[in-house]
């Protein structure tokens, strides 16, 4: 007798689906929650394995508006005005960009236009991601090069800010900024006390800048592994990573495993 076929989940109802803040809609956006990384993060901080490839699944997008975050229920109160302006329509039509970095470009731009310079920094930064992925060189390097002006663009950088420039300058081939950004670190380690996580990344970019060398390297490569970092959601729970700067967070890679 044949066995009757497991009964499907229904649907939830149209008004139980999530809706985006911006314009009501609602659709079906599943959950993010990244297990920790298993290999150390690359030097610009993307995180390593298996995070690395579960960008598709960093931010929520509305259907309908085009409005992409983290999670769409929530919108800064002047997102709605930003989302409905013509830079990002046109943004979210243009067919030359991948759709993944599209939706980083969209989120970046709603940050920007809300004064969250160093947050919509790091979303263009994951759209230079993406186009790493994808091998297209020029926008990587254009994508880099916008985060970098939207870091300087806002609050004094942090540590671990400043490093990230760095490498995204060197990867950009903006090779004189990139080495006057990192003996400027330098410059001002030697006035710190233990620093020599620090000290041996920014070695690596100094060296990796005079080689002229635009490639893809880990902090596993300055220093001894294994060395993690926890994607970004992870770090918004850990209270006890605010304020530690750069040199508390390798030491906690370093920890790890």
């Amino acid at each position: 007798m044949a066995q009757p076929s497991p009964a499907k989940s229904p649907l939830p109802p149209a008004d139980a689906l999530p809706r985006c803040a911006v314009c009501g809609t609602g659709s079906r956006q599943p959950p993010f929650r990244p297990g920790p990384p298993e290999q150390a993060p690359d030097l610009d901080l993307r995180p390593g394995e298996p995070v690395r490839s579960t960008m598709p699944r960093w931010l929520q997008q509305c259907p309908s508006c085009g409005y992409s975050a983290p999670n769409i229920t929530r919108a800064h109160p002047a997102a709605a005005q930003a989302v409905a302006a013509a830079p990002f329509r046109a943004l979210m039509a243009e067919a030359s960009y991948p759709p993944l970095a599209r939706r980083f470009l969209g989120w970046a731009h709603v940050l920007e236009e809300t004064g969250a310079m160093h947050a919509a920094a790091e979303a263009t930064l994951h759209a230079a991601w993406v186009a790493d992925d994808l091998g297209l060189e020029e926008l990587a390097r254009h994508w880099r090069l916008e985060a970098v002006a939207l870091w300087r663009g806002g609050p004094p950088l942090d540590q671990e800010q400043t490093v990230r420039i760095i490498d995204a300058l060197r990867r950009a081939e903006a090779w004189e900024d990139a080495a006057a950004t990192a003996e400027g670190v330098v410059s001002g380690l030697r006035r710190e006390e233990a620093a020599e996580a620090v000290a041996e990344v920014v070695g690596l970019e100094l060296r990796l800048i005079a080689a002229r060398d635009t490639g893809r390297h880990t902090v596993a490569s300055a220093l001894p592994p294994p060395a993690r970092r926890p994607h970004v959601t992870h770090q918004r729970a850990q209270a006890k990573g605010q304020g530690e700067g750069l040199l508390g967070k390798l030491r906690r890679w370093l920890r790890r495993g």
